[in-house]
Formats: C-alpha cells, sequence, structure tokens
C-alpha cells in the first residue's frame, strides 16, 4: 500500500516541496495541507516543514501553533498517527505542546547552516524505527534557534523514557545535552532539527536521510491501513 502523506503549509513555509520530493521519490503521495484547513484528512502521517511559519514573529512557532490545523494534528496524533516536524516544524510541535520542551536562540547568536553528525539515541519511534541505536547520520542543519531547551525534570524524563531520538556528536547550538531530536512517550510524534529532506540525494550533502524517511513511510502505511480497515467496519455497523 502507498502511504499518503500531508504536508502543512504556513504562510512562511519553504521546505514543504523539498520533503514532498524526498517523499514522492520513495513512492508515497504527498498531499499539501494548508494552514488554515481544519481537517488532515485520511493521510497515513502528517508532516510539518521547515521554514519560518507566520514569519516566526513573536518567536518561532508561537503563531502557528494558533492555525486551524494545527487542532486538526493534535487528534491525528492523539489518535496515534505518525507526525514529524521538521526544524520550524519542530519549534512548531513544542508550542503546541505535542512534545516536550522548546527551541531557543543557539548560544553565540548566530544562524548555522552546516551539516553535522548525529547519533541515532533510540529507534522506538516512528522516525529512527528502521535505524540501528548508535548509528551515525550526517545531515544539514540550518537554523538560528535550534537550542533545545527545557526544565530539569523534563529533562531527567525525556533521557529516562528513551525519547531523545538523535543526539548532536558535536553540539553546534548549545542543545541541552546535545539534543537534536526528540519524540513524545508514545513514539509516535517526533521533532528534529536536521533536515532528512536535504539529505536524501546522492548529489547532495549524502543519503543518510532517506532512512529516517522509509521509517515514517513505514508507519504511515500502517497507520493509514489500520485507519481504512476501522473506517470500513464503522460503516458497516
Amino acid at each position: 500500500m502507498t502511504p499518503d502523506v500531508g504536508i502543512v503549509c504556513f504562510p512562511g513555509s519553504n521546505c514543504e516541496h523539498d520533503v514532498a520530493w524526498a517523499l514522492a521519490s520513495l513512492g508515497a503521495s504527498t498531499r499539501i495541507l494548508w494552514h488554515g484547513a481544519r481537517s488532515v484528512g485520511d493521510v497515513g502521517a502528517v508532516v510539518i516543514p521547515g521554514g519560518f511559519a507566520h514569519g516566526d514573529y513573536l518567536r518561532p512557532g508561537a503563531i502557528a501553533r494558533f492555525s486551524p490545523i494545527m487542532a486538526a494534528v493534535a487528534d491525528f496524533a492523539a489518535s496515534g498517527g505518525p507526525v514529524l516536524g521538521i526544524c520550524n516544524g519542530f519549534q512548531v510541535l513544542t508550542e503546541a505542546g505535542l512534545l516536550p520542551g522548546a527551541l531557543t536562540r543557539n548560544v553565540g547568536l548566530r544562524f548555522i547552516c552546516q551539516t553535522v553528525e548525529c547519533t541515532v539515541e533510540s529507534a522506538s519511534n516512528v522516525l529512527t524505527a528502521r535505524c540501528a541505536p548508535g548509528a551515525v547520520l550526517r545531515l544539514p542543519i540550518n537554523h538560528y534557534e535550534g537550542n533545545y531547551t527545557c526544565g530539569p525534570a523534563t529533562l531527567a524524563e525525556v533521557e529516562r523514557a528513551g525519547q531523545v531520538v538523535l543526539r548532536y556528536r558535536d553540539n553546534p547550538n548549545g542543545a541541552m545535552h546535545a539534543i537534536a531530536g526528540v519524540a513524545n512517550p508514545a513514539g509516535n510524534v517526533v521533532g528534529l532539527m536536521p533536515h532528512p529532506e536535504r539529505a536524501s540525494d546522492p548529489l547532495g550533502v549524502g543519503t543518510d536521510g532517506i532512512v529516517l524517511f522509509q521509517s515514517l513511510l513505514e508507519a504511515a502505511g500502517v497507520w493509514q491501513s489500520v485507519s481504512r480497515h476501522r473506517a470500513s467496519a464503522d460503516a458497516a455497523i
């Protein structure tokens, strides 16, 4: 079954087509979900891409969390649907309360655009399920507010519960415990600052992002199949 993936687009998003291309190259069908929509439809996964949602006014993601689509994304996540936030999408998910912590300005107050190495910390989530813990991935980052931060109790719980998905090998932005990506306790919502879509073409910086999207699509296919089966069963009652 070819999974369908919805990609949320806010005013200011600029990576939605990059994500769509990367997913389509792996056989997925994609659809752009405008931020004013009130439903994500019958997709198998939702991706919130990078960019500058609503111009990053106030702080990244602070306005985007109030877009109508986010209520639908929250419902989709609560029902177990796979959700991925990349860079600005990660910021939106934290602002919306779908992921713990927050993203603040980089140490040194500098915009960072480089390729970094990240270690896979956990495979118990929809993004790294096909990765071996300890594997090292080379992925591009491109952000000014990528410094992951949270309170001591939250940090301890995130580490204890295995919610850290990726960790920088050489911390570029001052993130607590060098955290590059986290998941919710159920593992179906994941956010990361690196851009896997920019590491999905051998003509670019490499192809280490492909395995992450393969993991997401595997989860999306399962979720969409189960959801359509439930819908058919409900309709037959």
